[in-house]
């Protein structure tokens, strides 16, 4: 049958099973508006406050459901609205395709109104993206595009779509899509070597990534794990892919990892990683980096190898497959010794913060109390980012969204909107410092405008609190342009836009106006005066090494 191009791009999504976009609309895309509205009962449509929104939106909802996640957006600086978050979602590997309409095919080029190269801005930041300037390939051009998206490492794809080809009119015949099945091919070579390496450790160590989340390898991960019987550490963006509240769990591993996965990882003889890039954050200094260990590096993007650590053995395949295939082969593994000590570094360098005090750790522990360690937690980028990280005892996957890669303020509270959205059953908490809250604090509006209730805890220290810490250690002690000394009041702001507002300035404060949250089914933002000076700890200072992690305790006994 025949259908305008604005027909067929809302067809191929219902053939795609896309419930929501979120987007914001202009002239470029009213066509393609104008078909959404007459499919409002198919398809949800969230009007973000901003295309930024939209996209970081797309995002939450494909990191929370493993979903691909949609946005709309109009041409010129509707489109390019969106490209922090299209970088975002490339930066972490997550899917998301983003449909923006352009002017006509006869003013491209030209520098017409509302015109601009989307395609050519977001080259570097996508999977593959596209410009369909006839409509004919309008479909299976949508179609590629899922499948890029969702395909070996996910990523990011771009639509573009010139007015006219909106309007224009195609043959369309519904394509059911291939289930998506993840590619099962993998080098016996590399597997028996992974085998040899793994069986010849005395002191494994396993780093968890990304990876592990994105392939859904959790449960093959726990029986590696304990095959192995090696501890565990993560990345940023591999939380809840192997159980928080496992004893095998020592914590996060880098800048501000725990003492024990940094130390441990610095004194294994295999290190084990599964679904890892080594970001610098992880590293630190990359030649000091596990330099007692052979490495065993499982992914499936053949780019990562040796891209940032010379590894010692490398498998590339789907995580789930090949830890499959290992946990076939493997036989029971003892490492007594070795977890022993593991154990010991864990009980001398536990976590720990400041008691009495209303602290970003005391909310984020508070807030797992509260929610029984079963919310999605969502963050901003800083201090609180890391609090969330080390506080929190993730033992589920798609249970933490951040931009790890990227490190997006403004972030959090547009992906927290596109988690629950995908995710209406769960709790879902965004944590904030006030200066990323206030880079996407509009969003609020749509929360409830749509009747979202999301909680947005501000962690409020008055001062950009992670570039202050970097200030106080490492600059001196000038605090140039990070002090926010200004008279804004996120109460007021967000009963402004309808949502429920409460401060909070002490521990029970903070404990009744979370509980109350909880009760309220709206959207609540809660404002947390803490100390502007308040750290996270540990740290490892740029340049050195991760094993060089050092604390509060550390610095006052160093005399500073």
């Amino acid at each position: 049958m025949q259908l305008t191009g604005s027909q067929i791009v809302i067809e191929c999504l219902k053939e795609q099973g896309v419930d929501t976009v979120f987007g914001y609309p202009g002239g470029a895309i009213l066509n393609v508006y104008d078909e959404l509205y007459k499919h409002s009962s198919e398809i949800t449509h969230i009007l973000t406050s901003h295309e930024q929104g939209a996209a970081h939106a797309a995002d939450g909802y494909a990191r929370a459901t493993g979903k691909v996640g949609v946005c709309f957006a109009t041409s010129g600086p509707g489109a390019t609205n969106l490209v922090t978050g299209i970088a975002t979602a490339y930066m972490d590997s997550i899917p998301v395709v983003a449909i923006t309409c352009n002017v006509g095919v006869a003013l491209l080029g030209k520098d017409s109104f509302q015109e601009i190269d989307i395609a050519g801005i977001t080259m570097p930041i996508t999977k593959h993206n596209y410009i369909v300037k006839d409509v004919k390939k309008l479909a299976d051009t949508i179609r590629k595009a899922f499948v890029i998206a969702k395909s070996g490492r996910p990523g990011p794809v771009l639509i573009d779509i010139p007015k006219d080809v909106t309007a224009d009119k195609a043959d369309y015949r519904a394509v059911k899509p291939e289930k998506f099945r993840p590619s099962e091919e993998v080098s016996g070579e590399e597997i028996d070597n992974a085998l040899k390496m793994i069986k010849k450790s005395k002191k494994p160590y396993i780093f968890a990534g990304g990876g592990a989340v994105l392939s859904g390898a959790s449960k093959e991960l726990y029986e590696f794990a304990k095959k192995v019987d090696a501890p565990v550490t993560d990345s940023l963006m591999g939380k809840g892919a192997f159980p928080g509240t496992d004893p095998l769990y020592t914590g996060m591993l880098g800048m501000h990892g725990t003492k024990t996965s940094n130390y441990g990882v610095s004194e294994c003889d295999l290190l084990i990683v599964l679904g890892a890039r080594f970001s610098d954050r992880v590293t630190g200094n990359a030649k000091k980096f596990a330099k007692n260990a052979k490495i065993l590096q499982i992914d499936v993007d053949a780019a990562e190898m040796n891209k940032n650590v010379l590894i010692t053995e490398g498998v590339v395949g789907d995580l789930k497959v090949v830890l499959g295939i290992l946990n076939e082969r493997l036989e029971q593994l003892d490492h007594s010794p070795w977890i022993e000590k593991i154990m010991d570094y864990k009980e001398r360098y536990p976590m720990s913060y400041h008691p009495d005090e209303l602290t970003g750790p005391f909310l984020v522990e508070e807030i797992y109390r509260q929610t029984e360690g079963k919310a999605v937690i969502v963050t901003e980028v800083g201090q609180h980012q890391m609090w969330a990280a080390q506080y929190y005892k993730y033992t589920q996957p798609r249970t933490f969204l951040t931009s790890g890669g990227l490190g997006t303020m403004g972030y959090g509270l547009g992906a927290a909107l596109g988690a629950k959205t995908g995710m209406p059953d769960k709790i879902v908490v965004n944590i904030a410092g006030d200066g990323c809250f206030r880079m996407n604090m509009n969003e609020i509006a749509t929360a409830v405008r749509h009747k979202i209730p999301v909680i947005q805890v501000v962690v409020n220290n008055h001062v950009l609190g992670m570039v202050r810490q970097w200030q106080n250690l490492f600059y001196g002690k000038r605090y140039s342009a990070t002090v926010l000394n200004d008279a804004v009041d996120f109460v007021k702001l967000a009963q402004a836009m309808g949502a429920e507002g409460i401060r909070a300035k002490s521990r029970s404060e903070f404990e009744a106006a979370f509980a109350k949250a909880l009760t309220l089914g709206k959207p609540v933002v809660i404002d947390c005066q803490i100390n502007c000076d308040d750290k996270v700890w540990p740290m490892v200072a740029p340049g050195a090494a991760i094993s060089e992690a050092f604390d509060e305790k550390d610095l006052k006994e160093q005399g500073r």
